[in-house]
C-alpha cells in the first residue's frame, strides 16, 4: 500500500451512546479474536475483537474518557478506556505513551473483517465456536 493510499484510510468509531467519538488513520496492523476470560467478561460475548493500531495514530475526537487500570495473567497491568455515561470500552492501552493499543472491535463504525484475524487464547474458547480451520490459532498470547 502506498503512503497515500494509507493515509486515506480512516477509520472512526464511538461508544454505545455516541458521547465519545475516535478516528485513527490508516489500516490496522493486525486484528485478533480473543478467547480469554477477561474478553470474555468485557464483551459479555463468546469473544472480544481487537484492532492493532498505532497508539500515534488514534484521536479522540468528541467526548472525554475514563480509565480504568486492571492486573493481567503476565503480572503487569492494562488500561481500559470506557465512556463514562454509557460504559462501553473503547480500546486497551494509552495512545499517548504505548506504541500499539487494542481498539474494541465492535466500537467501530465499519466492523472489521475478522475472517483472517488470528485466534487468541484458544485453550479456553466457549465449547462450540467454531474457528475457520483456516486462521492462525494460539493457545495463548502469540509470540
Amino acid at each position: 500500500m502506498t503512503e497515500t493510499a494509507e493515509k486515506s484510510e480512516r477509520c472512526t468509531g464511538g461508544c454505545q451512546c455516541g458521547a465519545v467519538r475516535y478516528a485513527f488513520d490508516g489500516p490496522p496492523l493486525e486484528v485478533y479474536v480473543c478467547h480469554c476470560t477477561e474478553c470474555r467478561k468485557q464483551s459479555a460475548s463468546a469473544f472480544g475483537i481487537s484492532v492493532i493500531v498505532p497508539g500515534s495514530a488514534v484521536r479522540l475526537t468528541s467526548g472525554s474518557l475514563v480509565k480504568w487500570t486492571r492486573p493481567t495473567d503476565s503480572g503487569t497491568s492494562l488500561d481500559c478506556f470506557f465512556c463514562p455515561d454509557c460504559g462501553s470500552r473503547l480500546w486497551h492501552g494509552n495512545p499517548v505513551t504505548e506504541a500499539q493499543i487494542s481498539i474494541k472491535g465492535g466500537s467501530l463504525d465499519e466492523p472489521p473483517d475478522i475472517s483472517s484475524a488470528d485466534h487468541i487464547w484458544t485453550s479456553s474458547k466457549l465449547a462450540g465456536v467454531v474457528i475457520p480451520p483456516t486462521a492462525r490459532q494460539f493457545p495463548g498470547e502469540p509470540d
